[in-house]
């Protein structure tokens, strides 16, 4: 399928999820007139698909696997991050501080302070992170173009996709959550 195809999947189908589209557009084709309840519709394919021998199933499994190779864009070590913007510069003072007084509080509860901390704030006391944020936007943009000039950046290399497989993917994205926590 095309990129921007609305037709296409959203992340990884099983099996069973190509045998309902297989049949729905089969379904379609014998009936182009006919509106179809969904969830009937995956329903009775969920029965048929539980009766169906291994055999029958092998043309979906394949599918299946083929389908599990993800695309990842490779990214250039030595680009330069994005800047933080004020809140993020905000957050990243008082987030100890709130942790330290509650100790045991949830990530969603300090992210909540937080924002009900920024929001509180005037103008005034806001600025010195909007002007330090803004000082660190100059600095990227300008560390982007002597990057860009320097010949190391290719939008072509850029766009290079690498292929990896769907667990290798979740063994890495493992790690980051371990790191992250």
């Amino acid at each position: 399928m095309a990129k921007g195809d609305p037709k296409k999947p959203k992340g990884k189908m099983s099996a069973l999820a190509f045998f309902v589209q297989a049949r729905r557009e089969e379904h379609k084709k014998k009936n182009p007139a006919v509106s179809v309840n969904f969830a009937e519709f995956s329903k009775k394919c969920s029965e048929r698909w539980k009766t169906m021998s291994r055999k029958e199933k092998s043309k979906f499994d394949e599918m299946a696997k083929a389908d599990k190779v993800h695309r990842k864009k490779k990214e250039d070590p030595n680009a330069s991050k994005r800047p933080p913007y004020g809140l993020l510069l905000f957050c990243s003072e008082f987030r100890p501080k709130i942790k330290s007084t509650n100790p045991g509080i949830s990530i969603g509860d300090v992210a909540k302070k937080l924002g009900e901390m920024w929001n509180n704030l005037n103008d005034s006391e806001k600025q010195p992170y909007i002007t330090k944020a803004a000082k660190l936007k100059e600095k990227y943009e300008k560390d982007v173009a002597d990057y860009k000039s320097k010949g190391k950046f290719d939008g072509a290399k850029e766009k290079k996709l690498i292929k990896i497989s769907f667990s290798a993917l979740v063994s890495r994205s493992g790690r980051l959550f371990t790191k992250l926590n």
